[in-house]
Order: structure tokens, then sequence, then C-alpha cells
């Protein structure tokens, strides 16, 4: 017994091989990449329209080995659907027709993320009509599921460059679209996989006293509260720092799933892909949340071999971390929101009449007012972003190729938001942006022929001096 525990030990310790940086390896096809892209916002079929530029988008997507993008919408026939819009949603209630599985695959997606705040606006009926949609097209995807487990668990690619795995979580969800694994004699409960944030809001000291005594005079405000530096107030809890801002809390139950099973995704797979759908500290902010670096450097840590991130509708910075990319933000790839029906609770929201107005100026207003404490996407800033390709060679992230794109911002509503390659200045400028985005993190980005391009060698460099 003793010898045959020792030779699954063995067996194990082989499999589970570490590269020399202490990360479980990379173990793809030389050549091997991967393109990313953000938030997929799209109603209907595009490869087969007419959306100038378009083509050379597409032939990028479908030249990779893995195509990844945000599954940020809900795929169903509104004729025969046998759902509901929910009383609660993400912001609006996302849909798109049928057509658009097949076409997502045409245009080269493979692997896609469903865990965000849209993904239970038409609930669990039409999380399943989306999961349906997905699975008759080959387009694997991660983050939701019948429970916990398989909302959390990770999802596989087969590709002629080896396998794939994908994990993925939202930390900006709907309160009722969590899911949760049976307990009991009670059922789990079908929804996404959770990153929960305990969210912190900063602020001086003198700040922080005038708002102590606005809650001692308050009745039954609850003094027991142990913490003099933080205190709870109308629903927020804040704590003292030196600057007013944001700070967040990841549930370590939480992260430890999402650890565990990225561990296991590496362990199962030659490449490990880790997404997450967050908003914090809101749409109007180019820089991360505070708890993101640890977070994305802990899932590579753990086996991933790029940590992506979705969600802020713009570009954030990217870091190379032990030789894998993080991104904090790939901003918007579609916004093609030609949603019908919306809703309700949308037209009430928006102060809108059905009876007189159209879905589409329900849209418009809430493009133009935005959600929680969110400006809108009026900004231009929303409408540009890039394609990342990264290639792999030798099991090592050997370059990054940034395509800066712009998704037609001044076009007509009906033409809006589709993406084609940004020339020229405003090329340029999206390239400006995330060089000076990304300098924080120790990564250079050189522009070559109007591409931005990392290597893995001078972001090293970079990194080692810092």
């Amino acid at each position: 017994m003793e010898g045959n525990l020792g030779h699954e030990n063995d067996r194990l310790v082989h499999r589970n091989r570490y590269d020399v940086d202490g990360c479980l390896e990379t173990n793809v096809t030389h050549g091997f990449t991967l393109v990313a892209v953000g938030d997929l916002i799209v109603t209907r079929p595009l490869t087969k329209g007419h959306h100038p530029g378009f083509s050379e988008i597409v032939e990028i997507l479908r030249n990779a080995d893995v195509t990844f993008g945000n599954m940020e919408t809900n795929i169903l026939d509104i004729r025969s659907f046998t759902g509901s819009p929910q009383a609660e949603h993400g912001g609006a209630y996302h849909v798109s027709l049928p057509d658009l599985a097949p076409d997502l695959k045409s245009m080269g997606f493979n692997m896609v993320s469903y865990a965000n705040n849209h993904t239970f606006e038409w609930g669990v009926e039409g999380m399943r009509e989306t999961c349906r949609a997905l699975d008759q097209n080959g387009i694997v995807y991660a983050g939701v599921g019948e429970n916990l487990a398989q909302a959390s668990a990770a999802r596989f690619l087969e590709t002629p460059g080896g396998r794939v795995a994908l994990v993925s979580c939202a930390s900006t969800f709907t309160p009722m679209s969590r899911a949760c694994d049976p307990a009991g004699a009670a059922p789990g409960r079908p929804g996404l996989n959770p990153l929960r944030v305990e969210e912190y809001i900063v602020v001086p000291p003198a700040m922080f006293e005038s708002l102590r005594q606005v809650r001692d005079a308050l009745p039954n405000y609850g003094s027991g509260q142990s913490d003099p530096n933080r205190l709870g107030l109308a629903g927020a809890t804040y704590k003292i720092g030196d600057q007013p801002g944001y700070s967040y809390l990841p549930n370590p139950a939480d992260v430890a799933d999402i650890l565990r099973n990225t561990r296991q995704g590496k362990q199962f797979a030659d490449f490990c892909i880790v997404t997450n759908h967050g908003h914090e500290p809101g749409n109007w902010s180019q820089q991360p949340p505070d708890y993101v670096q640890s977070f994305a450097r802990q899932t590579i840590d753990a086996g991933a071999d790029a940590y992506i991130v979705h969600g802020p509708h713009q570009l954030r910075g990217i870091e190379i971390y032990r030789g894998r990319p993080i991104f904090y933000s790939v901003g918007n790839f579609i916004m093609d929101d030609l949603r019908t029906p919306v809703g309700a609770d949308m037209f009430t929201a928006y102060g809108k009449d059905p009876r007189t107005d159209t879905d589409a100026e329900v849209t418009l207003a809430e493009m133009a007012q935005g959600y929680e404490s969110d400006a809108g996407f009026t900004d231009p800033i929303f409408y540009e972003s890039v394609v990342a390709v990264n290639r792999f060679e030798d099991n090592r992230l050997a370059e990054l190729r940034l395509y800066p794109i712009e998704l037609g911002h001044s076009e007509r509503f009906a033409n809006r938001g589709v993406p084609r390659l940004a020339r020229g200045q405003q090329g340029r400028a999206i390239l400006q942006r995330i060089q000076d985005l990304s300098e924080v993190y120790g990564t250079e980005i050189v522009v070559e022929d109007d591409i931005g391009v990392i290597t893995f060698e001078r972001s090293a460099r970079r990194t080692e001096s810092t």
C-alpha cells in the first residue's frame, strides 16, 4: 500500500510541473496565440452585415488558437421565451437574437465568460437559453451553472495548440444572481460564480469624525461597533485614510474557491485563463480597485497563464507578472446595443411611456444618464479599445500586440458600436493612453506600424528595475 501511495505521489509531482518562476508550467505548442477582447454587448449577427472595417477585425480573431470575450448579453427568442425580465437588472435588460451564437462562432470566438451583472436579467430561464445556444455552437463558456460548484468550475477547450481551461467570476453582479451549493435538505441555486468584495469609503480623519457625530446623533444607530477606525452609516462603511476614495476587501472563501479551481484547471489543461467581470470602483475610473493586483497575481501563482478583467467599459493598464499578462481592463469590443424588448422597469426608470416612447429611446436615455453612480456612456472613451494578441513561444509569452479599435461613437444609433481598426491620430491616442496606464506596472509598450507591442524581455527588464 505504501509503495502504491508513493508511486501516486511521484506521478502527481511529475504531472504538476513548475517553471523557473514557480508557476505551474505552460504547455502549449510553439506560436500558440490568445486573442483577448472585452465586453460583447451585441444584439444581432454582424458578419453578414454592412460594417466597414469589421472584416479586418474578424481576420485577427479567426487567426488565434483561442479567441476570448465577455458575453455581456443573453441569447433568446422572445417569441417563444417562457421566462420574464427580472425585478432587478445590471443596468439594462440585455437581450440578443438567437442568430448571435453562430455568428460569434463565425467571428472566431471559441471561449467566453458569462459571469457578469447582466447574466440573470431574464432569470434562470434566460441563463439556460443562453447556455444552450453557446453549447450548440461549440463556444466554451465559464462562470455560470446550476449550482456554485458548476459555476465556479474550469471549462475546457481543445485546440491544436493545447488544451485550454477557463475560470470566470464576477465581482459586480446583481445579488439574486449568485449561485450556491446544496446545504442539507436545501437544493443548490443556479447562478454565477461570485467574487464578493466589501466596499469601504475612505475618508480623512476630520471627515470621519463628522460622520461619527452624525451616526451617534441618530436613534438606534448601533454603537456596538468596536473598531474605532471604521463605522457604518446609511448602508455604507467608512474607514480612515489619507485621501477620499474607495477600498475593497475580497471575500476569503470566494478567493479560496477561485484559486482552487484555477489550480485544478491548470492541472487538467496546458493553458489556463482566469477572468473577472468587475466595475469597481466605477466605470468612470481608469485605475483598478486596490484589491485587484494582489488577486490577479494570486491567480497566476495558482496556475493562470493570463488574467483578464472586463466590465469597466474602458481601458486600464497591462502588467506582465512572472511572464504572464494581466489585463486590468480590456474595455469594450462591441457596443451594438440595439436591444429590444427593454422591459417595463426600464421605461419607468428613465421616465418613458411604453405607449408613446420606443425601446431605442429608453436605451439612449440609459446610455446618456448611466446607472448607479456612473455618468453614462456619452464619452468617446467608451468607444475606444484594443484587440490584444498574445503569442507564446517555447511556453513563454514572447510578444503582445495591441491593435487599437474604435466603435463608431459618432455614427447614428443603428450603426454605432461595431469595431474597426483605429488609425491615424485616434489610433495613436488610444495606444498612448494604454502606454500611460501601463507605465506604473513597469510595462513598456512601443508603437510599431500603428500597433502597440510588448515583448516579454523588454517588460521583464523594466519590472526588475522597479
